[in-house]
């Protein structure tokens, strides 16, 4: 095979695109694509400050890598999950990544900061651990984003996510998370511009670009991640994928060109957002969905944590079930970051 940029011997083959590249001219492909991607849906500028949302994985080191060669101004997030052995060795690969590139890293220790780590969130919570780990992620990428004044934070979610996330929230008919599936959701009062730059390139191409950049990242999976619903859609899509290469991308980048609008009136835009009575996040009900799940796992009385007393608990209880939750923080994503 050669090159179909230069001509050269090539080492790599990408079958929806029916093209093979040497290894310089695939960086400069994958690259393009992110670049691509940015000025396509207006992501960020120069001047803006990126926060990257960095597990340990290929893709979040990968696309840190990327913006930062492009010349951006993205620093990483790390957030400290307690998920024993794995959590260590991911921290460990980001935080020598960020050393080898001499860039900023800002690491949270979820118990740290909040008294749980993910494990114990999903034994004690009435949600998934997967479900878990998606909120308090959204949480708190958000939270510090805010706090360190980031105009914008990115997450390394690649096109085998968002077509596998697109599948399950199609067949669920889950209208109000088909409207908010976008490369790039808008900031709004209390909540951070959020982006996905990644979302051009499949899961192969991240892997690649990684080994060819030398990253060393983290190859396992997480392992409380058994049984999630996204693999099984992930397993559809690779099956499709293998038969007729480029139906990812036509699922997924086709519904952003062509179908995005049609759903456009099931975003919840309008419902009206206040500020949690416990920490200040923008949320439709009294206490938002994290703060929710967190006085849930650590036993507490969300209207003594808030300083009113004299509250109906059973009352407290009711309007939280009824609680709406921002599809724009808490919409299902497939419950990582890259």
């Amino acid at each position: 095979m050669k090159c179909k940029r230069c001509s050269g011997p090539a080492v790599v083959e990408v079958r929806r695109h029916n093209a093979a590249f040497c290894a310089d001219c695939f960086v400069h492909h994958v690259r393009e694509q992110v670049r691509r991607a940015i000025k396509s849906h207006d992501m960020f500028g120069p001047e803006d400050r990126v926060l990257v949302c960095v597990s340990g994985g290929k893709d979040s080191l990968g696309l840190w890598d990327i913006l930062l060669d492009l010349g951006f101004r993205a620093s990483g997030l790390y957030l400290g999950l307690g998920i024993g052995e794995y959590s260590e060795r991911s921290r460990l690969a980001t935080r020598a990544f960020a050393a080898q590139r001499g860039a900023e890293l800002i690491e949270v220790d979820l118990r740290g900061e909040y008294g749980f780590d993910i494990p114990t969130a999903g034994k004690k919570g009435s949600r998934s651990t997967c479900a878990a780990c998606g909120l308090s992620k959204r949480y708190v990428f958000n939270r510090v984003a805010l706090d360190h004044g980031f105009d914008v934070v990115a997450t390394g979610h690649n096109l085998d996510d968002e077509a596998a996330t697109l599948l399950g929230n199609t067949l669920r008919w889950q209208t109000d998370y088909i409207a908010r599936q976008h490369p790039a959701l808008p900031e709004r009062e209390g909540m951070v511009k959020k982006v996905k730059p990644l979302h051009r390139l499949s899961e192969l191409e991240t892997a690649t670009y990684a080994f060819i950049r030398g990253i060393d990242y983290v190859v396992e999976e997480c392992p409380l991640v058994a049984g999630n619903t996204q693999l099984r859609h992930k397993e559809a899509m690779n099956a499709l994928e293998a038969r007729s290469p480029g139906t990812k991308a036509q699922f997924f980048l086709g519904f952003v060109e062509k179908a995005a609008s049609v759903f456009a009136g099931e975003d919840r835009q309008g419902v009206a957002l206040t500020p949690c009575e416990r920490c200040g996040q923008p949320t439709t009900g009294r206490f938002c969905a994290f703060c929710r799940a967190r006085a849930q796992v650590l036993g507490e009385r969300l209207a003594q944590a808030a300083g009113d007393p004299r509250t109906d608990h059973r009352q407290v209880a009711g309007e939280l079930s009824e609680e709406v939750m921002p599809a724009e923080i808490y919409a299902s994503s497939g419950g990582r970051d890259g």
